[in-house]
């Protein structure tokens, strides 16, 4: 069998083969360069979620696992901005849309950045995840590096438009990350991506919510698979909608 290591490095952000169908299959499938022409033909080509992983990955789940969805550990993070809705009652319509394809841009570079995928686009909010197909066994380390950049190129990026319009409202991202087990695949008849479904994703989901423009909240479970970068981080007791006990959230600041 092939070595991994031969066809390409562990970390690279520029792959020659889909690094999800060598995680999850330990087959080659050429993404770039001279030998991933026949698979175009075939319709085979760079997904949108990673430029690292191929469509097979996206589209033909159960190729790729030999079932329609499977159980995984996870991390997900949410991304949302804020103070998009009173902006989006006193911009015009193209600038509003300028504004959506900065943050989608930015968050995508850095989610790619760390072996995540851009799973969900929600028009002002998306929804990524971090070991599948692509493997990280530091998965919740990786979300954190993404939503630290998420922050920051965003921050950099908004900073530099005319926002009058908004008056003292802040515009910024708030992000909510969430570790644990959840079921990957394929769960419609009528579309063959994948998704990720499950308690870990709702709670992502309500962090996310309740982050404020700049902040970064984690699960507990997720700051535990991240001791390094969580020290020193704030706590907030949260109640969130659908979750039966209070979470003690970590809260990381970025402005």
């Amino acid at each position: 069998m092939t070595d991994a290591s031969s066809i390409q490095p562990a970390a690279s952000h520029d792959a020659r083969i889909c690094r999800g169908c060598w995680d999850q299959m330990h087959v080659p499938i050429p993404i770039r360069g001279p030998l991933a022409l026949p698979f175009r033909a075939f319709g085979i080509t760079r997904s949108k979620m990673n430029p690292n992983i191929c469509t097979i990955c996206e589209r033909s789940f159960r190729y790729v696992k030999k079932q329609s969805h499977v159980a995984a550990s996870a991390t997900i993070l949410f991304a949302d901005i804020r103070g998009f809705t009173h902006l989006s009652e006193r911009i015009e319509r193209v600038r509003l849309s300028q504004i959506v394809s900065l943050f989608q841009d930015r968050c995508a570079q850095a989610i790619w950045a760390h072996d995540g995928i851009v799973n969900k686009q929600m028009g002002d909010g998306l929804m990524a995840i971090f070991n599948f197909p692509i493997i990280r066994k530091d998965h919740a380390q990786a979300a954190i590096m993404a939503a630290r950049d998420i922050q920051r190129l965003c921050a950099d990026a908004l900073g530099r438009l005319d926002l009058d319009d908004l008056g003292e409202r802040p515009l910024g991202v708030g992000v909510g990350i969430h570790s644990g087990e959840v079921e990957i695949g394929e769960f419609s008849t009528f579309r063959s991506d994948f998704t990720a479904i499950g308690g870990t994703v709702n709670l992502a989901s309500r962090l996310e919510s309740q982050a404020e423009a700049g902040e970064i909240l984690l699960s507990p479970e997720t700051a535990a698979q991240a001791a390094t970068l969580t020290a020193g981080a704030g706590t907030r007791l949260l109640v969130l909608k659908g979750i039966d006990q209070p979470v003690e959230a970590r809260v990381l600041a970025t402005h």
